[in-house]
């Protein structure tokens, strides 16, 4: 995100426009937290992870009166703008201030990558790339140990990470909330990967991954360490279970998340100033693009299932 704070920032300087700072979101726009932002103020921000300006969740913006205050403090503070960065919360909040009357455009920023209209939101590739950090690290003691490890990613409704790193990571199996998984198959493919000469086996699951399992079984949200025992409990091996954490949340940004973001910050701000509001921005093959909030609410965005069968195939032979 501070990528994203930092071009907005700096194109609107390059535009002789001036920016405010709202600290912790819709909190902070009720709660009138607003701090003045120049070029100097967001330098040496483009390789630092999180945001400077904080992060905070809001029930009281769901409130018509929360949403009120925020309104009257935005047209205290003469603000002709409002770039919004965030994920489908954000966005619909940002809509709310928009039939308010007051100019929105939406930069997606989450780590799930599961808002529609744009290929990557920020976060998405730094995640990946904690991610098969991970699973190297892992890889070895699975190697050493002859074991097998479960490694349970973030992606409560979206598997994307865990399909991503996991193909990246060559995981033998990935597991995601999108596909139904079938844990007798998980247990006959790890027994035959060592019939081949495989040493250790690599299970990537999103923590959303649950429902009925073709076992029969109910998995719920500790559902790795559930596949680990049922793993465990069918072939044998020696099974362990990784919880990978918040540790995804954290880190220095890529480069393509710092281009990514740069790019689409810079974006808002020339649509702002092309008096135009309402959107989100977004990247599809490379290139930036802009979509009505009202149509992108209206798409889902699912993980690419061939990418899920290329990962099955990989990990077969």
């Amino acid at each position: 995100m501070n990528a994203a704070i930092r071009a907005v920032v700096r194109t609107a300087g390059f535009y002789e426009m001036s920016v405010m700072g709202v600290m912790r979101g819709f909190h902070g726009l009720i709660h009138d937290e607003f701090i003045e932002l120049n070029p100097r103020s967001v330098a040496d921000i483009i390789h630092r992870g999180g945001t400077i300006l904080k992060s905070a969740r809001s029930e009281e913006f769901t409130t018509p009166e929360g949403q009120a205050a925020a309104v009257a403090n935005l047209r205290k503070a003469d603000v002709d703008g409002l770039v919004v960065i965030g994920g489908d919360g954000s966005f619909r909040g940002g809509m709310r201030l928009q039939s308010a009357g007051i100019n929105v455009i939406g930069v997606p920023a989450t780590i799930d990558n599961d808002i529609p209209c744009t290929d990557y939101s920020i976060g998405f590739d730094t995640t990946v790339n904690t991610v098969i950090e991970a699973i190297n690290k892992i890889r070895d003691t699975a190697t050493s140990h002859e074991r097998i490890y479960v490694v349970e990613v973030m992606g409560r409704h979206s598997g994307h990470i865990a399909l991503y790193a996991g193909l990246a990571g060559g995981a033998e199996t990935v597991l995601v909330p999108e596909v139904k998984a079938d844990l007798d198959d998980l247990c006959r493919r790890i027994v035959g990967g060592y019939k081949l000469g495989k040493a250790h086996s690599i299970v990537v699951v999103a923590e959303g991954v649950g429902g009925n399992f073709k076992t029969g079984r109910s998995l719920d949200e500790s559902s790795a360490f559930r596949i680990g025992n049922y793993v465990k409990e069918k072939t044998g091996f020696d099974t362990r279970v990784t919880v990978l954490g918040h540790i995804q949340r954290g880190g220095n940004p890529t480069a393509q998340d710092r281009i990514i973001a740069s790019r689409m910050g810079a974006k808002a701000v020339e649509m702002l100033r092309d008096d135009r509001s309402g959107y989100m921005v977004g990247v599809v093959h490379n290139e930036i693009c802009a979509t009505p909030f009202e149509e992108a609410f209206r798409q889902g965005k699912s993980v690419d299932l061939e990418f899920h069968r290329l990962a099955h195939i990989l990990a077969s032979q």
